[in-house]
């Protein structure tokens, strides 16, 4: 049997995300876009991740800085809030969801609405509004019987943890 996918739809990966990660198949919504731009960050398949960007966003994309950033992170969960359009006859469409991982013993999550576009019969990523918090945690067992700390946010000068390339200020947190 096939490994669970990362985006949390339930589904075998090679039925679910593999596929688009492949290149064998198009995600036909905004939501099936950002799950499996999910999954590219959990699984490693960068590649994918610079692919399905707009290129205005694409021309900044920094394959070397995520690299870098997504060393240590593990993914843990993935939690969609709302879809607003995003099918498969629109133009346009925001999804907003919750990112959780886990990067060097803290605790994270990064929630986003997000906007995505289909140009040339392709959803891409186009822009987002995000907002990312980490946690320290003592141990497993702590977490389950606490709330995590908030961590500080990512500084206005730090890199964009996208992947862009570009100071958080003048990328996901404009």
């Amino acid at each position: 049997m096939s490994e669970s996918c990362p985006c949390g739809s339930g589904k075998p990966y090679d039925a679910c995300c593999g596929p688009l990660h492949a290149g064998t198949a198009r995600a036909e919504t905004a939501e099936a876009l950002m799950r499996s731009r999910y999954s590219a960050y959990a699984k490693g398949v960068h590649p994918y991740l610079k692919a399905t960007l707009s290129a205005s966003r694409r021309k900044n994309f920094n394959a070397v800085h995520l690299a870098e950033w997504s060393r240590d992170v593990v993914w843990t969960g993935l939690t969609v809030f709302c879809v607003e359009n995003g099918g498969p006859s629109d133009k346009e469409g925001w999804v907003e969801f919750e990112a959780r991982f886990e990067k060097d013993g803290v605790l994270g999550k990064i929630t986003e609405a997000s906007r995505f576009r289909k140009k040339g019969g392709r959803w891409c990523y186009e822009s987002g509004r995000r907002d990312i918090v980490g946690a320290k945690t003592r141990s497993r067992a702590d977490e389950r019987k606490k709330s995590p700390q908030p961590a500080p946010k990512v500084g206005r000068n730090a890199p964009c943890p996208c992947g862009s390339g570009k100071k958080y200020k003048r990328c996901c947190g404009s």
